[in-house]
């Protein structure tokens, strides 16, 4: 066995452009079409953003919350361009993921959901210690998953959870890349700091600013020095990261602080009925995927965003963690009124489910409220 530390084989796969995937599966597409997911575009007048893009889209230079505005006017659709725009089909996506997961959970010992297109799985006494077993089994989930429905996956295989994540990134799309215990030090060799998962775009300019751009000119820095230069808690976590240390844990709540869901209005809304109805259905929307993961949550929180662009957002902690959207109604309904204000119009209203959890035994009903 090739592990100097006797420790776990943790795998993460990566739907390729999932959502346009999806899309350019259930409608037919051609792949060469760049795909655009997102708000109406309304021929460049539109308003919101765009919610992701195929490849061939991103060779334009759209990504992810452009506002979709720019997104047209980089590549309009016909007749003015080649793009094609879809508000996109939520239960296609939530369909499409159950199979994946389905794929993903059955060979691995602990299974980790971390989003609708992305997981973990702790491989290591499914494979008996052996990265070569690993291997074997990324590349048969891979086959497995475009067998079962048309869509690509890349796999990466690591030590620990950031490095299985930045490896599934390596050779996408539809590759497969593995990170022995022996080649950490070498695997970020040259390699740019903006590529480890949390490092930022502003943590990775103010370390530009002090002169270091890649992992291992950072880690030659040595802990006490980068310690004054960016922070305790920043120091110790890098240095565990780029040495292999770092969190090897799968967990089913591990990647989500919390769970939410946005609405934006075609117009700004001052019916404060026609708002909180939204925003039921968002507590519904959200409470579906607390109980797809199966977790539970103890802070409920609703956002509303006037026009102007003013957000305001209020929570509001229950006693025990829950899964019951009927609860949640309630607390949203009760947060929404207490916080809205009745003379402005609403452009946006989101929900949020915050203190996950895995309980022991979930609760369906909470004790008779004050």
């Amino acid at each position: 066995m090739n592990d100097k530390r006797g420790g776990r084989i943790i795998v993460h796969c990566d739907l390729d452009a999932f959502f346009a995937a999806v899309e350019t599966l259930h409608h037919g597409l051609a792949e060469s079409i760049p795909l655009i997911i997102g708000s109406d575009p309304k021929q460049g007048r539109g308003r919101g953003i765009v919610s992701t893009c195929n490849y061939e889209a991103r060779a334009y230079g759209i990504r992810s919350a452009m506002p979709i505005s720019e997104a047209w006017r980089r590549c309009p659709a016909a007749p003015f361009g080649p793009g094609r725009y879809i508000r996109g089909t939520r239960g296609l996506y939530s369909r499409a993921s159950r199979r994946v997961m389905e794929i993903l959970r059955a060979p691995a010992g602990a299974f980790e959901k971390a989003s609708i297109d992305e997981a973990y799985m702790d491989v290591t006494e499914t494979v008996s210690g052996d990265w070569d077993a690993a291997f074997a089994l990324a590349k048969s989930l891979q086959a497995d998953i475009f067998e079962a429905l048309g869509l690509t996956a890349s796999f990466g295989i690591g030590p620990t959870r950031v490095l299985a994540k930045m490896s599934s990134e390596v050779n996408k799309p539809n590759g497969v890349h593995r990170v022995l215990p022996d080649e950490v030090e070498a695997f970020f060799a040259q390699r740019s700091v903006r590529e480890i998962p949390g490092i930022g775009p502003k943590r990775a300019t103010q370390l530009a600013e002090w002169g270091y751009t890649t992992a291992d000119e950072l880690h030659a820095l040595g802990e006490l020095s980068l310690a004054r230069l960016a922070g305790e808690r920043f120091a110790n976590w890098f240095m565990q990261v780029v040495e292999g240390e770092s969190s090897d844990l799968v967990s089913p709540v591990r990647s989500r602080k919390s769970i939410g869901k946005e609405h934006t209005f075609e117009h700004d809304q001052y019916d404060h009925e026609t708002v909180l109805q939204r925003l039921e259905e968002l507590v519904e929307v959200v409470m579906e995927r607390t109980n797809a993961l199966g977790v539970s949550g103890r802070l409920g929180e609703v956002k509303i965003r006037y026009t102007g662009f003013e957000t305001h957002a209020s929570s509001r902690s229950i006693p025990v963690a829950m899964g019951d959207a009927a609860v949640f109604k309630r607390l949203a309904t009760r947060l929404f009124a207490n916080t809205v204000e009745a003379e402005k119009g609403i452009r946006l209203v989101g929900f949020r489910l915050g203190n996950l959890e895995v309980p022991p035994s979930r609760q369906t009903m909470l004790f008779e409220e004050e």
